[in-house]
């Protein structure tokens, strides 16, 4: 048999081994892609597991973004939370550190591209960001990101936010693959994110039950006014998670009607504490005037609040309800506020919010009611002492005098005589006193024009409580109600509101006193003295209030005194002779 040439065996067996070869290595390449599918499967069937298993909010969105970077192997991962106001409310990453995040500055507010997401709910990828026409660029120290890829989450039909991936490691771009794993997940953080939100408001709903269960009891148990309001405001901030709490009460104003802080608690509270705001230009007055609850995403910049001095640095979202309302108004306003970066309230956080500051009204109202019977049983005890004196003291002392001054004819001692003289000018001095505290103790006129000196000074130093937190220490001495006549009673009172005025602005005060007296002697003089344990006069500090009340002073022929008592603050010493008028 002829022998085959060596070329013939070569190519004979070269063919079929080439073949194989090929087909080994598409066999391998397919066992390898279904090797990655089934790993990337496993994958995120892992991501759906962890996502599903996490109730807290915050701590779900974090697991979603971390899970998301991890399945499509993208170097950053966001996912931006959409407001009422379709803009993102909340900004959260990975991937970047503590000093990239630091040096970015403020998240992003859902411009460029993160807003075409916004716009447009649909998936989006990209080659470049850079590319696209929506693009308006970086900030100057944010990482290169290049390749995009962003899905929407979607909760119970509506747009919750989006996902936003950059950076696929390895330089490449994301593919339909990534976008439907993306996706995937993203139907997956719906349900999560939904049952997060029902578990969240179920604990709350239990928070503000429990929560008001306690307020009714303290006030059933008649407990202080102050102390009811303190509970409520510091619920509010435990269970809406806010940062600063405040609680200011319709007040009248130097100038008008407007709202005096009461209570403040939290970030910065000492700059809210004692302000008293007008309705105009202020965040918590928008909410009084509109008697409905109002919310900002962000109060510091907030253009409703052009209005008093800077105290929103840090603070973000806010939102301020009235406390009650009816025909005269509401009787204060409850705000919160969160630290810039938070969560907005949203309409299930006002709501709860809203019963709660009703809660703080009838608090209030109740108290009111309180002070009402308080002071009906003190009327009517003063009647009872009214109609003592006049029956019983006066008449007894008239007839000793009456006695005395007819006995007096009898006496032949020119001494004794002048003695028993004196007795009876002495009684009916007496008399006159105890007719003009007769007088005072049943004086029921209700205006303020009608009441005699007395009731008015009471009522100026009532009207400053809610101011102060705490009550003036007042003492009131001698003939108020019927040797001062009513120009200088006028100026005393406006010196008193001036000087209670300037201690609840200015002076920081724990406590306050009030002296008004009326000198007896051959130079009758009346003396108001206001004195506080404050920060005292500041060294060239603006005076124009002290020259004021000097001048009032200055008129009727009286001076003005300042200067500090032991252990520190402010002692005021307005004083007018009753002689002479100038």
């Amino acid at each position: 048999m002829p022998e085959e040439s060596p070329a013939t065996d070569k190519g004979a067996l070269g063919l079929p081994d080439l073949r194989l070869d090929q087909l080994l290595a598409e066999l391998q390449t397919r066992l390898d892609a279904a090797r990655g599918t089934r790993d990337r499967v496993h994958s995120l069937l892992e991501a759906v597991l962890t996502v599903g298993r996490e109730l807290d909010l915050d701590q779900a969105l974090q697991q979603i973004i971390e899970s998301a970077a991890t399945l499509v192997d993208a170097r950053y991962a966001a996912l931006g939370v959409i407001g009422d106001d379709a803009m993102l409310a909340k900004f959260l990453t990975t991937g970047l550190t503590d000093e990239q995040v630091k040096a970015i500055g403020p998240f992003p507010t859902g411009h460029g591209i993160l807003g075409e997401l916004i716009r447009h709910p649909e998936p989006l990828r990209l080659h470049d960001i850079a590319e696209h026409a929506a693009s308006v660029g970086f900030p100057a120290d944010h990482p290169p990101m290049h390749s995009f890829l962003g899905v929407p989450i979607r909760v119970r039909g509506e747009v919750f936010g989006n996902l936003y991936l950059t950076e696929k490691r390895g330089g490449g771009d994301f593919d339909a693959e990534d976008e439907s794993v993306l996706q995937t997940l993203a139907v997956a953080a719906g349900v999560a994110i939904d049952n997060a939100r029902l578990y969240r408001d179920a604990r709350l709903r239990e928070r503000w039950l429990l929560a008001s269960g306690e307020i009714t009891g303290r006030l059933l148990s008649g407990a202080a006014e102050q102390d009811v309001l303190a509970e409520l405001v510091q619920a509010s901030l435990e269970i809406l998670e806010a940062d600063l709490g405040v609680i200011a009460l319709a007040l009248p104003a130097a100038g008008g009607t407007g709202l005096a802080v009461q209570l403040a608690q939290g970030v910065d509270a000492d700059s809210h504490r004692g302000l008293l705001l007008p309705l105009e230009g202020t965040f918590m007055g928008t909410a009084y005037s509109e008697q409905a609850p109002v919310t900002s995403t962000d109060i510091s910049t907030d253009q409703r609040v052009t209005a008093g001095p800077p105290r929103w640095q840090g603070l973000g979202p806010a939102v301020a309800v009235p406390m009650g309302s009816g025909p005269g108004g509401p009787r204060g306003v409850l705000m919160l506020a969160r630290r810039a970066g938070h969560y907005p309230f949203s309409a299930l956080d006002v709501a709860p919010l809203k019963s709660f500051a009703d809660q703080a009204a009838l608090a209030l109202e109740l108290a009111a009611r309180r002070s009402d019977a308080e002071q009906l049983a003190l009327l009517e005890d003063h009647d009872r002492i009214a109609r003592d004196l006049h029956d019983l003291a006066i008449q007894r002392i008239f007839a000793t005098g009456m006695t005395l001054q007819s006995a007096q004819r009898f006496i032949t001692h020119p001494q004794a005589a002048e003695r028993v003289g004196r007795a009876v000018d002495d009684l009916d001095e007496t008399v006159k006193i105890i007719r003009t505290s007769i007088f005072g103790l049943r004086s029921r006129a209700s205006s303020q024009e009608s009441a005699g000196l007395r009731a008015r000074l009471v009522d100026v130093v009532s009207r400053f409580v809610p101011t102060f937190g705490f009550t003036p220490a007042l003492r009131l001495e001698g003939l108020l109600d019927t040797d001062v006549p009513v120009e200088i009673a006028e100026d005393v009172l406006g010196v008193l509101e001036e000087a209670l005025s300037n201690a609840s602005r200015h002076a920081a005060a724990k406590a306050v006193e009030v002296s008004a007296k009326v000198t007896g002697g051959a130079a009758p003089e009346v003396v108001l003295i206001v004195t506080d344990n404050g920060v005292g006069l500041p060294e060239g500090g603006r005076r124009s209030g002290l020259v004021n009340l000097a001048e009032r002073a200055a008129k009727h022929g009286g001076t003005l005194d300042t200067g500090t008592p032991t252990g520190g603050g402010t002692r005021l010493v307005w004083r007018v002779p009753l002689s002479t008028t100038v």
